[in-house]
């Protein structure tokens, strides 16, 4: 289990637990500022001290060796088991190099110390700065709690007024930076994982440029490097499109706490001041407790937890609730008091003191009080929608004419799906299309609708849906063989779940599905490849009931198995499958390393490695594409490890280039293009007689493209 996310709602309840999960976030970036630092130092070494090489050499690979990157989730994706394996894939390498003792260092300030630093700097001493300010505002805020909490109810309103008012500015502003410091700490803790390897991957790539007695090496380890450049870009996608749906959450949040106050089957849970009686003549203290208390056992239990103390939590004190009467200040010079009869107890009675009038109120609503409730803590079950869609005849109709027309209409323009229409049109449309009146419009030979607004409109009416496509009941199984099944039974399990889906939902699944598989198959002129729609459709075609953070993290789940339904789409929606197992395989998909692919690897040629350049999604003029409310993915399907194809079962004639077939799975489904530029890498290392290249790229222009040509 890796790091515990972050939910905005706990925010404002502040709890110890919290406090032990934003803890174990901080120190997981002190370990990775630690050693940045450490690869830093080392790095200078490497290029002042070119005698003492060796001895730099291995304490860089023992120190990339030894660190490995934590995950918020309770599981990672191929792409990041490569990442986190890379590492290792590194220190292995670093080992290897050494026996040579040849290698010099060059360029290991631009590619790779200036990266890293500047990310420490910019990244890491932002939190630092971030932490400090929030542990400053929680020492005011409960400092100014405490002191209002002291005040004595018997002053004038007007003072009382104004004490209260200040104390919630002060919560407020509290609370506003304890979600912008939470939000930080995770959005450095996805970024870390290709902010930090990538500069390694570019120097590493720069070492196999300039020494020829690393050749060798180089090309043992090109095919592990064309997959980590996949990895990286897939997992640099899902991270823009998690970090945009993290602060739309934080937003409603925001916005609306009161709407995300309870997210568990506990009746309620906050800090409560216990009034704990001392004998004649000290009289009484009050201590800071967290409490939860359990509604159907009437149990509150006492954790006792003071910020101050270093955030060391207490003992827990376990209480069974008989009764729970208001405490007036005729009784108690003190505001918001409750009395509790225990039955653990008798005869004692448990004074204790909330936040809060509001505060007050809900805790006498979860225990049985009879101070009346005006206030709703759960969440709305339902939110208001400015657009009536169901999965009815009509919807089906308007999303069969949609896709008719895209497919006639515009199947090959440039990022499909990416480019969103006028939001205004795009709402008349649908609105249009989905009344029973006036859905006659064949949008294939209308002009008056553009491409753009026909994708932007289905894509609306398919997020409007009541339920989602794929339904809120069986989100959990789909996302579950995504996280950890071997390829073969990702397929079965999903499978097995889309024929539990209703008729109708299955029905209009498999037209989608269809329709999106053409589309990728025309990816060389619309760029919309596997990957990408997963990304755009992920989110629309599934999504959890509840808005947190752990959901959003399944996000680059929901793409892998949109890629899955796109790839097997005939497989899966020809017929229901003969056995279905009662649960999903836990076989793990381990990406391949370096190591299990090196007796079958020939000689490669070299390449200078640019993260830019290589960026394949990008092939084509593409700036005047406006994007979607997700970011655009990487140029392969992650899902395109689970084909049942191997490398062996490649066309006999490209056999022979082995670039491409020594690549992962992963990477072979471009493989035109991959074909193409294997074979004139593999020509340039030949050393084929001089004007060969410029003659063999004239032959190939307009199918490779130009940041691939440059390169070469």
């Amino acid at each position: 289990m890796g790091l515990h996310p972050l939910e905005f709602s706990e925010c404002y309840l502040d709890s110890p637990c919290f406090r032990e999960k934003i803890k174990a976030h901080e120190a997981e970036l002190d370990k990775t500022n630690r050693f940045i630092k450490e690869l830093y130092k080392d790095g200078k070494n490497l290029i002042s001290a070119t005698k003492q090489l060796g001895m730099a050499q291995r304490k860089f690979a023992q120190c990339l060796g030894e660190f490995q990157f934590e995950y918020i989730g309770d599981a990672k994706t191929d792409d990041e088991i490569c990442i986190d394996e890379s590492l290792r894939e590194f220190s292995s390498f670093l080992r290897n190099l050494e026996e040579q003792r040849e290698l010099m260092m060059r360029n290991i300030t631009e590619t790779l110390m200036k990266p890293l630093e500047k990310f420490r700097k910019e990244q890491l001493g932002t939190v630092r700065a971030e932490k400090k300010k929030y542990e400053k505002e929680t020492e005011k805020y409960y400092s100014s709690l405490e002191k209002l909490l002291n005040m004595s109810a018997k002053k004038k309103e007007p003072h009382l007024q104004e004490a209260d008012f200040q104390v919630e500015t002060m919560r407020l502003h509290f609370q506003e930076e304890s979600l912008d410091y939470v939000c930080k700490l995770q959005e450095i803790q996805e970024r870390k994982k290709f902010e930090c390897v990538e500069p390694m991957l570019a120097f590493f790539q720069t070492v196999f440029t300039f020494y020829h007695q690393g050749f060798e090496l180089a090309n043992d380890f090109d095919h592990y490097k064309r997959a980590l450049q996949i990895n990286i870009q897939n997992t640099r996608s899902r991270f823009e499109g998690t970090r945009s749906e993290v602060n739309e959450l934080m937003k409603k949040i925001r916005e609306a706490p009161q709407d995300y106050r309870q997210t568990s089957s506990i009746s309620y849970e906050g800090y409560l001041y216990v009034q704990e009686k001392r004998p004649p003549p000290f009289g009484s203290s009050w201590v800071k407790r967290y409490c939860t208390f359990v509604k159907e056992q009437k149990i509150l239990h006492m954790v006792t937890f003071d910020h101050r103390s270093g955030g060391k939590i207490g003992e827990t004190e376990s209480v069974t609730l008989k009764s729970c009467v208001r405490k007036t200040t005729d009784m108690l010079d003190r505001r918001f008091c409750l009395d509790l009869d225990i039955t653990d107890r008798p005869g004692t009675v448990l004074t204790v003191q909330a936040l809060s009038e509001d505060d007050h109120k809900f805790w006498m609503q979860a225990m049985g009080g009879k101070e009346p409730i005006g206030h709703y803590l759960g969440r709305a079950l339902s939110k208001e929608r400015g657009i009536d869609a169901q999965l009815d005849e009509v919807g089906l109709s308007f999303v069969k004419n949609s896709i008719s027309a895209i497919e006639t209409r515009g199947i090959n323009d440039q990022g499909l799906y990416r480019v969103v229409g006028v939001s205004s049109k795009v709402q008349k449309l649908l609105s249009l299309m989905i009344d029973e009146k006036t859905n006659d419009v064949d949008l294939s030979t209308c002009d008056e609708w553009d491409v753009k607004t026909i994708t932007s409109a289905l894509k609306l009416y398919l997020r409007s849906l009541p339920e989602p496509l794929m339904t809120y009941g069986l989100y959990k199984e789909f996302i579950s063989p995504a996280k950890g099944s071997s390829p073969e039974s990702r397929i079965q399990a999903i499978h097995c779940l889309v024929h539990k889906l209703p008729e109708r939902n299955r029905h209009v699944l498999g037209l989608v599905m269809k329709h999106l598989a053409n589309v990728a198959a025309h990816s060389k002129q619309n760029l919309m490849t596997v990957a990408n729609l997963g990304v755009v459709f992920g989110p629309t075609l599934m999504r959890p009931q509840e808005e947190t953070v752990a959901a959003i993290m399944d996000l680059k789940f929901q793409n892998i198995v949109v890629e899955i339904l796109i790839e097997q789409h005939k497989k899966i929606f020809a017929d229901a499958p003969e056995f279905c197992p009662l649960s999903p395989a836990s076989a793990v998909f381990s990406a391949p390393t370096r190591q299990s692919k090196k007796m079958s690897r020939q000689s490669r040629p070299l390449a200078v490695y640019n993260p830019q350049a290589l960026d394949i999604q990008n092939v084509g003029d593409t700036s005047s594409l406006a994007t979607d409310e997700t970011s655009m993915g990487s140029n392969e399907s992650v899902s395109s490890q689970s084909s049942s194809a191997s490398a062996s079962e490649m066309p006999t004639e490209r056999s022979n280039h082995t670039p491409l077939k020594s690549m992962p799975q992963s990477a072979e489904h471009d493989s035109e293009l991959s074909f193409q530029v294997g074979a004139i890498f593999n020509a340039v290392a030949q050393s084929r007689e001089p004007g060969w290249l410029e003659g063999e790229l004239e032959g190939k222009r307009g199918l490779i493209p130009q940041n691939y040509v440059e390169m070469l």
